[in-house]
């Protein structure tokens, strides 16, 4: 029983934050593509982030552009009672998504962190 109740818990830790992580997987699919307007949809926008403010950090000429490829590299659990998690995504201009050999490359490679709503799923920058 002891053991059983051990592979529960180690099952259950290695895969808690799946929903969230397969949410960011989503996004950043749909920001790699171009489709940008399905990204939109996907990151829940409240009424004070607008598509064109969207556009400012994810489109052709945003903060985080060009975004040819990435590699989530962990997810950080905030303090107790926090709603949601934040995803760090690493993001390349390159595709495929550099090795860590190639250090140039990856030298290159921004770092964005999202905030992931765990009771919708949706998506922001995270709280200060």
């Amino acid at each position: 029983i002891a053991l059983a109740a051990l592979i529960a818990v180690a099952l259950w830790y290695a895969f808690r934050f799946t929903p969230e992580k397969d949410t960011v997987e989503r996004f950043m699919d749909a920001v790699v593509a171009g489709k940008l307007e399905e990204a939109y949809q996907i990151w829940h926008p409240s009424k004070n982030f607008s598509y064109k403010d969207f556009l400012s950090f994810w489109g052709p000429d945003g903060y985080y552009s060009p975004v040819k490829s990435y590699k989530i590299v962990g997810i950080d659990v905030p303090p107790r009672n926090a709603s949601g998690v934040i995803v760090d995504v690493e993001i390349s201009s390159y595709d495929p998504f550099p090795s860590s050999a190639e250090q140039v490359k990856t030298a290159q490679s921004r770092e964005a962190q999202i905030w992931v709503e765990r009771s919708d799923h949706s998506l922001s920058f995270p709280p200060p």
